[in-house]
């Protein structure tokens, strides 16, 4: 095997490397969205129970 192939593989591992670490982080900012919408929404409903809470001890 010459040096050339030798830099091909290594260029082509590389390239490989890059590919999956790209996926990955792709993976993590859908999971980071899909956290900050589900936490989002929980905040919402809490916010809107204590509304309710408070119409309800204000309105005796």
């Amino acid at each position: 095997m010459g040096i050339a192939d030798q830099f091909k593989d290594k260029a082509q591992e590389l390239a490989d490397q890059a590919k999956q670490k790209a996926g990955q982080a792709k993976e993590r900012g859908q999971q980071a969205r899909d956290q900050r919408s589900d936490s989002s929404s929980g905040m919402q409903d809490r916010a809107q129970d204590a509304a309710d809470q408070a119409r309800e001890r204000f309105d005796r």
